[in-house]
């Protein structure tokens, strides 16, 4: 792994927005979360080595608004921002880090409750958006195997939110993003080639201006409703990049509820780490 830039100078920076206060699982980025080798980690000292992991000379930061998480960053020798409380989104926080990095062009938001998100799926967002001039946007999804969709179906049954779907185009540009399954699948019917459930990542690559006009158009209805940051670009016709991905041998699962916790330490446990 290469040397990381000091933050003022990177023009490519990996920051994970992180906020005490979540409303379904509060104090969630302290969450204690134990390691196949019996070590246990908080979430958010997992996801900023998921950060760390990622091939390239890109910079790695959490923004938050709480003292709280900045102990526990500096506790394991991580760079922290502080950002507004006013925040209401971790888009809306990546945008407040704009100030403090100067020479910033792109900017990618690891979420901190995705620790599960494979280095390797990051690399391929940043390479998309190197490749891709006129990308202001882009974001991850993976084809849903079935076991990822029985986790996501099982969640819908019981009145959780288990995660995000989305559908594209022909472009591969999102159409929508949705907390419930997208597109929907007669009961029996098992997401195939034919009729795949793109199981969205909160993982985000952007170009400064594309924040920049983000923060300035404001909330939303549809980004209010659905509870899902990302639909504030789809209402103003700022297209947004879908790179389609294939599951790494294991689902992808995101800390959104405490009953996630032991699913993903099993997941941690059965699979080899990075």
């Amino acid at each position: 792994m290469s040397e990381r830039p000091a933050l003022a100078d990177a023009r490519t920076v990996i920051i994970i927005p992180t906020r005490y206060g979540s409303s379904r699982y509060p104090g969630k980025p302290l969450a204690p979360i134990m390691g196949p080798d019996g070590i246990t980690k908080t979430l958010i000292g997992w996801s900023h080595d998921g950060a760390l992991a990622v091939c390239g000379d890109a910079a790695v930061v959490v923004a938050t608004d709480d003292r709280r998480i900045t102990d526990e960053v500096d506790g394991f020798g991580g760079q922290w921002l502080m950002t507004p409380e006013s925040c209401g989104n971790g888009t809306e926080r990546v945008a407040a880090c704009l100030d403090a990095l100067p020479n910033a062009q792109l900017l990618v938001n690891f979420q901190g409750d995705a620790l599960l998100t494979p280095p390797a799926f990051v690399t391929a967002l940043i390479d998309h958006m190197n490749a891709n001039s006129e990308a202001q946007v882009a974001t991850v999804a993976v084809r849903c195997s079935a076991e990822t969709y029985r986790h996501l179906a099982e969640d819908a049954a019981q009145g959780r939110v288990g995660g995000t779907t989305v559908v594209v185009n022909n472009r591969s540009e999102a159409l929508y993003f949705s907390k419930r399954i997208l597109p929907y699948l007669p009961d029996g019917r098992m997401p195939d080639e034919d009729m795949p459930v793109l199981l969205h990542l909160g993982l985000y690559a952007y170009r400064r201006a594309a924040l920049e006009r983000y923060v300035a158009l404001g909330p939303t209805m549809l980004e209010a409703v659905e509870g899902l940051e990302q639909l504030r670009f789809l209402v103003a016709g700022i297209p947004v990049s879908v790179v389609t991905l294939e599951e790494q041998g294991y689902p992808i699962v995101e800390v959104n509820n405490r009953s996630d916790v032991p699913l993903v330490e099993g997941i941690l446990s059965a699979r080899a780490l990075p």
